[in-house]
């Protein structure tokens, strides 16, 4: 088969080969190709592993459990901190192969290793702060609270963040001092094997940190359902995500769900204009809109609307798209053909219901997978675009009146994940903060994600919180000991003195 590979420093990390239990699969009896979605050209194969070594990876986690969970905090810190090192000494491979097997632009690849080595470094330093408590329960007894690792972690991440979606869940296990088997998306699996090569050379012991990916319904199934996997965390669509969920209840799993959004982005008329297109670009068409918290529906009120609609169109308009491993670009390709025509379906169902096509709206002749940059007005609740995630470059614009509408009709929606609200009035920010049923709203910014930030949703968006210092609670159990004290003598109460 005819390959096409990035030229990178360490050409091994191209070789797209899963590891276990500290060694490399090399072959098996089927493979599947990575494909780069700019070119269409095959990257390498990989080999196509399925439940024996799922089984297998998750027979290793129990070995090295014992031995990774009796590491002190410093010593697990001090390797996640070589694991940082190594991730930000290989950023400029990392992020090419990044490019190359999910299409996003150079930069923002960049942009994604540096977010992906944050969140060794933020849990790192977090493994030395795991704390309990002693609580002064009665006179004779305390109780003592205890935090340990919950044990063997199974994950899965999706295609659109390949390096980060992997950081954000493995680093805090590790730091917790639980093991991991991790299946990336088929699509993009190179640079999690990438990842977990330097995670071996930066002293994670093997079999504490494995990565397999092929058949992800057999994989999924093992780590839903092997009894010894303690902990499941999953970030993916809100229909997969139900359907894993209900496979973890069989043995009553700990579960972890970062799911599908349908992201309002709010813009008022007090709102700086500038401010409120920078913000929206920057949400609404990171990675080629292809983001689960990535503006879906942007409510524009009337007083504003066409200043808005211009001003945006015109910086939309001006967007280089082509190959991110072939000069500067801001758009990269769809991942596939199937998501290019979820694309063409919500613009053309948009249209049909009375949206019109400001710019953009079509294919674009960089390749297969491309779509032009595209921005709407006239949108309406009733369009696909307003009721699923589009997952593309297309900016829909829903005219409203006041802030008790826009409201409403942010929420009118069984995701909640994010929001976004441009505004000038304080009052108008704490109402917005307070009254938007998501996990997390960006007020005057776009981007909302960091290391420091907890990450998720509320209603169908998911459970649990990844990033921040609550992100390593996912993989704590808590343990109470009742501690009984010896009688204590009584205290005769001292006499007042004369004065």
């Amino acid at each position: 088969m005819p390959v096409s590979q990035p030229s990178l420093s360490r050409p091994e990390f191209a070789a797209g080969l899963p590891i276990v239990d500290g060694e490399a699969i090399a072959t098996t009896e089927r493979a599947i190709a990575v494909i780069n979605p700019a070119t269409g050209m095959a990257l390498t194969e990989i080999p196509l592993l399925g439940a024996v070594e799922a089984n297998r990876a998750v027979e290793s986690n129990a070995r090295a459990f014992g031995e990774w969970r009796a590491h002190s905090a410093a010593e697990r810190a001090a390797i996640l901190h070589a694991w940082f090192a190594l991730v930000r000494e290989n950023r400029n491979d990392l992020a090419m192969l990044l490019t190359a097997e999910q299409g996003k632009p150079l930069a923002e690849a960049l942009g994604e290793i540096d977010y992906a080595a944050s969140f060794i470094q933020w849990f790192a330093e977090e493994a030395r702060r795991i704390n309990g408590e002693i609580i002064p329960a009665q006179r004779d007894r305390r109780v003592l609270v205890l935090k340990q690792p919950v044990g063997l972690v199974g994950a899965i991440t999706p295609w659109n963040f390949p390096a980060a979606m992997i950081t954000r869940k493995v680093a805090p296990a590790l730091a917790a001092g639980c093991t991991v088997t991790l299946k990336p998306a088929e699509l993009t699996p190179l640079t999690a094997f990438a990842l977990a090569r330097l995670a071996l050379e930066a002293g994670v012991p093997a079999g504490t940190f494995n990565v397999i990916a092929g058949d992800a319904p057999a994989i999924g199934s093992v780590l839903t359902s092997h009894p010894g996997v303690a902990k499941f965390t999953f970030t993916g669509s809100t229909t997969v995500g139900k359907l894993l969920t209900a496979q973890c209840a069989t043995t009553l799993k700990r579960v972890s769900m970062e799911l599908g959004g349908n992201a309002p982005l709010i813009v008022f008329d007090d709102a700086d204009i500038d401010v409120a297109v920078a913000g929206t670009i920057a949400s609404k068409f990171r990675n080629t809109g292809q983001t689960c918290v990535c503006a879906n529906r942007i409510l524009v009120q009337n007083g504003i609307h066409d200043r808005f609609a211009e001003a945006l169109a015109a910086r939309v308009a001006a967007f280089r798209v082509g190959n991110g491993l072939e000069g500067e670009t801001d758009q990269g390709p769809l991942i596939t053909a199937a998501a290019l025509q979820k694309v063409r379906e919500h613009v053309g169902d948009a249209v049909g219901r009375g949206a019109r096509i400001v710019t953009g709206g079509e294919g674009h002749e960089a390749g297969e997978l491309f779509h032009q940059p595209t921005v709407l007005t006239g949108a309406n609740p009733d369009m696909r675009l307003a009721l699923e995630e589009t997952f593309g470059p297309v900016a829909p614009l829903f005219r409203f009146e006041t802030e008790a509408e826009a409201l409403t009709l942010a929420n009118s929606t069984r995701s909640g994940l994010a929001a976004y609200a441009f505004t000038r009035d304080m009052d108008r920010f704490w109402r917005l903060a307070e009254g938007l049923e998501v996990g997390m709203v960006g007020v005057n910014n776009g981007i909302i994600s960091s290391e420091t930030m907890p990450f998720g949703g509320v209603k169908e968006s998911g459970l649990g919180r990844e990033g921040s210092r609550h992100g390593i609670d996912e993989f704590l159990e808590l343990k109470a000991i009742s501690l009984g004290l010896p009688p204590q003598p009584a205290i005769e109460a001292e006499k007042p003195r004369r004065t």
